[in-house]
């Protein structure tokens, strides 16, 4: 018996269409959350004044002993704007066509990537503007604040030598963890000696996880690279950032697009109908790191991570410091941020992943000398020459 079947009338049956687009929720930058915000920025470079010099006391030698005197100095620490920007072209006959708010789509997702690209250039150095100082990464190696993965996972975080110990050895107290997303289930299987779990106490609840009372975050922005850190620790109240230009948003209809490669034309928006969503960010950040009384020489810093269990290779790269008349010790040598003081031989060895840093030596009585050192694949070393005042 002929009958009319849902393949004979499928063109009249019209499919459901839901009024929504399934997709993850944008993230946010983790590091602009933590860190602490200073007033907007006047200019592509603004200026901090950094305690630098601590003035000392001392024991005065029986009634007629004689005073000394001591000093305190400032020193300038810069944050310099780097800009992040995005052009995405729509045909407007998209616009016109679409069902949805295109724009209203775009604008969420852009605003995601930048705080990733934040997040990356800041902790890990991807792609980091040239005027940017060092990631927290290669500060925090410089000081020695990097600590080998191993079997014991609590005494690497919490133990003697741990990512703690090594904060708070510079005079800091950790007030934030931020860690790869896996590192959840590594903190699940920790057991004391009884067997019990030590941060899930309850299967039914989530686990609210914190280290020594330091909350944790699982960045979900896709910045975390997993090759370089497993966990970063620290005081993020010691990392400062500004705003030169807040996100801005701007339609254009008339524009040319150049490849920025190649500087052919890829699209002429009047002449091809088409629309153009920019969005431009521009921000600067710094760790100051001034003097306390448990770090006179500014060398170490407030942060500190848990490396993979293949660590990421680094190279040396020594600085020899000296004068007419021989080697000096105790120069501070400042790499793109990072500082250390030179030893009795005039050295100071700093271990950097390929690349090039500028470079900033001073002692006083002498003539501060900058200079750019490039690390690629071998050790790499340089001499600077002190000329005194």
């Amino acid at each position: 018996m002929a009958i009319i079947n849902r393949e004979r009338a499928e063109a009249l049956i019209e499919e459901q269409v839901v009024s929504n687009i399934f997709q993850d929720a944008p993230k946010e930058s983790v590091f602009l959350q933590l860190a602490r915000r200073m007033p907007n920025m006047t200019s592509n470079q603004t200026r901090i004044k950094v305690l630098d010099v601590l003035p000392m006391a001392y024991w005065v030698n029986g009634d007629t002993g004689i005073k000394q005197t001591s000093e305190q100095a400032w020193d300038n620490v810069h944050i310099s704007a780097g800009e992040l920007a995005v052009i995405v072209p729509i045909p407007e006959a998209v616009l016109d066509d679409a069902s949805f708010d295109i724009l209203g789509e775009v604008q969420p997702r852009v605003m995601e990537s930048i705080g990733q690209k934040v997040d990356a250039a800041v902790f890990f150095g991807a792609n980091k503007p040239a005027e940017w100082r060092s990631d927290i990464i290669t500060t925090a190696r410089q000081a020695g604040n990097n600590v080998a993965d191993g079997t014991d996972l609590y005494e690497k975080l919490l133990g003697v030598g741990g990512v703690f110990d090594k904060v708070e050895n510079g005079g800091y107290m950790a007030n934030g963890c931020v860690s790869a997303l896996n590192m959840r289930a590594k903190l699940r299987s920790l057991r004391d000696d009884n067997g019990a779990p030590l941060f899930t106490q309850n299967m039914q609840e989530g686990a609210r996880y914190a280290l020594d009372g330091s909350p944790m975050y699982f960045p979900r922005n896709g910045f975390f690279d997993k090759s370089i850190a497993q966990m970063v620790v620290g005081d993020f109240s010691q990392a400062v950032y500004a705003i030169r230009q807040d996100v801005t948003v701007k339609i254009l209809d008339q524009a040319t697009i150049i490849d920025p490669v190649s500087k052919t034309v890829v699209y002429s928006l009047a002449q091809q109908d088409m629309i153009a969503l920019r969005v431009v960010f521009r921000m600067g950040w710094a760790l100051p790191n001034p003097a306390t009384r448990l770090d006179e020489d500014r060398v170490t810093c407030p942060f500190a991570y848990l490396e993979p269990a293949t660590a990421v290779t680094t190279q040396t790269a020594t600085f020899t410091v000296a004068d007419s008349s021989g080697n000096i010790a105790g120069a501070i040598v400042d790499v793109n941020g990072a500082r250390l003081k030179t030893n009795a031989s005039g050295q100071a060895v700093f271990n950097l992943r390929a690349g090039s840093y500028a470079y900033k030596v001073k002692k006083d009585g002498y003539k501060a000398v900058s200079g750019t050192i490039t690390v690629a694949s071998a050790a790499a070393t340089q001499s600077v020459t002190l000329v005194a005042n």
